[in-house]
């Protein structure tokens, strides 16, 4: 059970580097832009994990660590776009959905058997986000992005349910020193078909939009580094899944708390809202203890 300290420490590195990127695209970087650099960073990030030994197997499997780069790079650019316009308080609940499908998948890809403690703390992890992020119907329905907000995230956790499962599946026969860094050197090279899309250069990029910009993507990089190697090492998708959506538990945290460092407006406060996350945290709790038990 030691290795689900792990997800626990991603899901809080992820909060802080989504505030992050949430504050670069108040300056105007723009989600292209947010993805290219990230992506860059990742890349040279990973080739730490080199150490860690494996195989180069035959250009023959190279398939598979191009399928994992393209779910990688489709979950966060639409990330990225679901936090250009939306909050980070609704971007994050939605993106629970991956929990329930990284069970599923393991089920139908990988034959694995997953006992109905943790399908109940899949459930219950879903649940629990949704209730820490449930705003007051009126006030929701004024914001014209939600909509809009809410498919990006659920396209998002999609693609991570399969990014997950697949680095599962794949990453064993070539070793984690070798799978990962390659699919990150590969989504690196496919981001790079994001150049004609950008609104501006590289090159534009301005101080003020530089320090949020990669004070966000080295933070998504140390955790994706720790949830991806736990994956790949401990096999264990869905029970790493329901302890890193305790992240939700942390958005609203880091919005209340420390939101005005980032120059984040998210702390509309009402006795609805704080009932509904107060039982959202207590879903988040008990779907935790399921998975110890």
């Amino acid at each position: 059970m030691f290795h689900l300290v792990f997800p626990l420490i991603a899901s809080i590195l992820y909060v802080t580097a989504a505030m992050f990127f949430k504050q670069a695209a108040s300056r105007g970087v723009g989600p292209w832009r947010t993805a290219l650099v990230a992506n860059t960073v990742a890349a040279i990030g990973f080739l730490a994990l080199w150490p860690m030994g494996g195989t180069l197997p035959a250009w023959s499997l190279w398939w598979q660590p191009l399928i994992v780069a393209f779910t990688f790079i489709g979950g966060q650019l639409l990330t990225f776009l679901a936090l250009e316009k939306g909050d980070v308080s609704i971007v994050t609940p939605v993106m629970g959905i991956k929990l329930l499908l990284v069970a599923l998948l393991m089920t139908l890809l990988m034959g694995s058997s997953v006992r109905l403690g943790l399908w109940i703390a899949c459930v219950l992890g879903m649940v629990g986000v949704a209730l820490l992020h449930r705003s007051p119907h009126k006030r929701l329905k004024r914001n014209v992005h939600v909509g809009r907000t809410i498919l990006m995230s659920m396209g998002a956790g999609v693609c991570y349910a399969f990014f997950d499962v697949l680095i599962m599946k794949w990453a064993p026969a070539w070793g984690p020193g070798r799978f990962l860094p390659v699919v990150m050197l590969l989504s690196a090279v496919l981001s790079l078909g994001f150049l004609p899309l950008m609104q501006a250069p590289i090159t534009a990029i301005v101080e003020e939009q530089w320090r949020p910009l990669l004070a966000g993507a080295i933070f998504m990089c140390a955790q994706a580094m720790t949830l991806i190697t736990t994956l790949a090492i401990s096999q264990d998708g869905t029970a790493v899944n329901v302890i890193y959506n305790l992240r939700g538990l942390w958005s609203v945290a880091a919005v209340w708390w420390v939101g005005h460092w980032f120059g984040n407006v998210e702390r509309a406060q009402g006795a609805e809202t704080m009932r509904n996350r107060l039982l959202g945290a207590l879903a988040l709790s008990v779907a935790v203890v399921l998975v110890f038990v």
